[in-house]
């Protein structure tokens, strides 16, 4: 009987996107958290001075992918205007937080 093939590896990736609209003071934050804690991915959201939401997930590739796409979708409370995304180095964090 052949062996069965060795899993690929889980590949890590770490997005950070800033998020712009009405995303403060409407739960966004909590929101991001609930999909990305669901999803297993890591990182935090973060309220910025000028707005917006600053958003950094990390964990397996397909899953940050499927966080990102519902940071503007229409569960999103708010209204999302923009969404702006830039890889990064992973850093292997192992927790959610809202700042």
């Amino acid at each position: 009987m052949p062996a069965a093939p060795a899993s690929a590896p889980v590949m890590s990736r770490r997005a950070v996107a800033v998020v712009s609209g009405r995303v403060q003071g409407v739960g966004y934050r909590w929101f991001v958290r609930g999909r990305a804690e669901g999803a297993g991915v890591s990182g935090s959201a973060t309220n910025r001075p000028d707005g917006r939401v600053e958003v950094v997930l990390e964990g397996a590739e397909d899953a940050v992918a499927a966080v990102l796409g519902v940071l503007d979708g229409p569960d999103a409370p708010g209204a999302v205007t923009r969404v702006d995304v830039r890889d990064e180095p992973a850093r292997g964090v192992r927790t959610f937080t809202t700042g």
